[in-house]
């Protein structure tokens, strides 16, 4: 991509941080599965489907870091995952993402599906 703004202004541009949150396969689902509430380990493994106890255990704790969900002891002392207030702003733009990839998905697959018949590029 051609930074036409000239030097540094993509290096400091805050769409990075959004770029390194949800560039791990996993944080966008898992937000997206937390939005209608609190969940459990197991439930979020159950919802998210094919992600690994491990790798969710990863995903949440790196969202934790960024100050995105929470854990807490919910009823009967269960640990339970929530949205903080901040994860919740990002319900929204992953939404967006959601639509985009419902509308255009196809035409992506195509894409794909195209390019592989022609071949590795010249």
């Amino acid at each position: 991509m051609q930074n036409l703004a000239g030097p540094g202004v993509l290096s400091d541009c805050p769409t990075r941080l959004t770029v390194e949150i949800l560039s791990e396969k996993w944080a966008a689902l898992v937000i997206f599965a937390l939005r209608q509430g609190p969940r459990r380990h197991g439930e979020l493994v159950d919802v998210v489907g094919g992600i690994s106890r491990k790798m969710l255990a990863h995903t949440l704790r790196r969202l934790a870091d960024y100050g995105l969900v929470e854990r807490r002891a919910g009823a009967s002392r269960r640990i339970e995952y929530r949205l903080t207030e901040l994860g919740e702003t990002l319900i929204g733009p992953i939404e967006v993402l959601n639509d985009w990839a419902r509308d255009n998905g196809g035409a992506v697959t195509a894409f794909q599906e195209r390019a592989e018949g022609e071949g590795p590029l010249a």
